[in-house]
């Protein structure tokens, strides 16, 4: 019988190797949703539903695994694993319901392709998996002696990121209910520096969480969603450039304020 410790390691392995390749395949290739959608992809579904089912695993299993865990009545545990459940719950509940709110205004016509869903579901689980067992079983807390400093100081940019992401995604979608389901230059905040701060803004949490986790697993994970949004947010600064011309804040960076 193969051991959780031996699933655990190679499990997180992969989770390295794929990041790589991800981030290569997508300067190449992008995911056919949102401002890339295309023909060919299979059946979709509605946009908020995909959004809540693929990303449910973030919270059932995480869930379910810390029940398991060695520290899963550790109060350290329990406070660490809290940011991470925050940020899934908005992405699972709160953000398909805005969404759905506001789908009369919205172009849903092309729907969201379920084979990106899928493989959002399977990426989810195995994410989940990974940083759900590390903090409840795997983390040493009785000899972290630092644990406190770098949580606090991880949550702040924790924080930070995910009120970026908020903040862009409801600019986002309110542009869309006023052009309905058209697409305008979106301005004001970040968006004078980057094109795609909701992106940004996720790297910074996911920065954050790897702050607080101090561990391979958290920087596993922001490495990929490095790898995942990076490519996405260039394409996406390269449909506003087609798209408005002269319109558009030649100045703008793609996901790096004033670099990149």
């Amino acid at each position: 019988m193969v051991s959780d410790q031996r699933v655990f390691h190679y499990s997180l392995l992969s989770l390295y190797l794929i990041a790589p390749m991800t981030f290569i395949a997508l300067r190449f290739l992008q995911a056919p949703y949102g401002k890339h959608h295309r023909p060919g992809w299979g059946p979709t579904i509605y946009p908020p539903l995909a959004w809540f089912l693929m990303e449910s695993p973030t919270i059932w299993l995480t869930l379910l695994l810390f029940s398991f865990g060695l520290n899963f009545s550790n109060a350290k545990s329990l406070v660490l694993m809290s940011p991470f459940l925050f940020h899934y719950f908005h992405r699972t509940c709160i953000y398909p319901l805005r969404l759905h709110r506001n789908s009369v205004h919205l172009n849903t016509a092309h729907g969201f392709p379920i084979s990106m869903a899928v493989l959002a579901f399977v990426f989810n689980i195995w994410n989940a998996y990974l940083q759900a067992r590390w903090v409840s079983h795997y983390k040493d807390y009785e000899n972290d002696g630092w644990f406190w400093w770098r949580f606090f100081g991880g949550l702040v940019v924790f924080l930070g990121g995910m009120a970026m992401n908020i903040w862009s995604d409801g600019v986002l979608v309110g542009l869309k209910k006023e052009g309905r389901g058209g697409y305008k230059v979106p301005r004001g905040g970040w968006f004078e520096l980057v094109s795609c701060p909701n992106y940004l803004g996720e790297i910074v949490e996911w920065l954050g969480w790897a702050v607080m986790t101090w561990s391979w697993v958290g920087l596993g994970f922001f490495l990929y969603t490095c790898a995942n949004l990076v490519p996405r947010a260039v394409a996406n600064h390269r449909w506003y450039l087609e798209k408005f011309g002269e319109d558009y804040p030649k100045g703008r960076k793609a996901v790096i304020p004033f670099l990149y």
